[in-house]
């Protein structure tokens, strides 16, 4: 007969095998990290982000089996960094991110992962940028490597948090008077603190884009907005494709103002044509 501990190792040798079966054949089309430091790292900044995330949506979003996440949530709930509970993994504190943004966030979620990737990709790690607040423009800061040693300029309250939480080594932050929905500082006293910076990028968002310009949702965001621009050697828009589509009713400026464009799918043929001659064209991030 098996001693206890052969019989134990037997399991678990089984386990990890059924284990890498499954990894092997998860969802081909998701994002892969290939060791587990990568993974947990990406389960944090995903519940630090929502206040809670599910293992569906994780296993989905890794492309690993749920016996890989599970583990993993184990794991970082024992280096007591999450709850676990039902159905998933839940933040060890109360998420600070407004109902609203959450909700924003939570939109077209896949896509502005792939955005937010895609645009800090050829940033430099020593790089000067400035993020816009938004849920597309928070993505970017959740993509940032850990190779990454630049500075970071921003007015947008969870791009702040999770700056702080990642140890980021240089981050300005912008006060001012906070707008709640968009969990972001704007104001006088927030264009005023801009002044004397230079930054390499901004990594702006925005609620609608057409052949006439880009377009946010209130007045209160364009004077914090355009000061970004006004500090910036280059200003790329970051936007999923429903901003092709929709509209919005304040007119932050024109393409001209625009160094380059990152979206989840090309620009309709009406709006391609103008985007055509933007100094750094259109990336497509998929």
């Amino acid at each position: 007969m098996l001693s206890e501990w052969e019989s134990s190792m037997s399991e678990s040798g089984a386990e990890l095998r059924a284990e890498l079966r499954a990894d092997q054949g998860a969802e081909s089309g998701a994002m892969r990290y290939d060791t587990a430091p990568d993974r947990r790292r990406s389960i944090l900044e995903r519940v630090e982000g929502t206040g809670f995330v599910s293992v569906t949506e994780l296993t989905r979003r890794l492309g690993v089996s749920d016996m890989t996440v599970r583990r993993d949530l184990r794991k970082l709930a024992e280096q007591g960094k999450v709850r676990i509970v039902h159905g998933g993994v839940s933040a060890l504190r109360q998420s600070l991110h407004s109902p609203a943004f959450t909700g924003r966030a939570e939109e077209n979620s896949d896509a502005k992962q792939a955005i937010g990737t895609l645009a800090v990709a050829t940033l430099p790690a020593t790089a000067t940028v400035a993020i816009d607040a938004g849920t597309t423009t928070y993505a970017a800061m959740q993509a940032l490597p850990e190779t990454f040693r630049g500075t970071v300029v921003t007015h947008s309250v969870p791009v702040m948090q999770l700056a702080l939480a990642r140890g980021l080594s240089r981050l300005v932050g912008l006060g001012g008077e906070l707008l709640p929905d968009s969990q972001a500082f704007v104001g006088p006293r927030t264009v005023e603190s801009t002044r004397g910076l230079r930054v390499d990028t901004l990594l702006l968002g925005a609620a609608a884009a057409d052949e006439h310009g880009i377009y946010v949702s209130t007045d209160n965001e364009r004077p914090t907005k355009l000061a970004l621009m006004a500090i910036a050697q280059r200003t790329i828009l970051l936007v999923d494709s429903s901003k092709f589509t929709t509209t919005a009713p304040v007119l932050l400026c024109d393409w001209s103002a625009i160094s380059g464009v990152v979206s989840d799918a090309p620009p309709p043929a009406h709006l391609a044509h103008t985007l055509h001659d933007l100094p750094e064209g259109v990336l497509v991030a998929g």
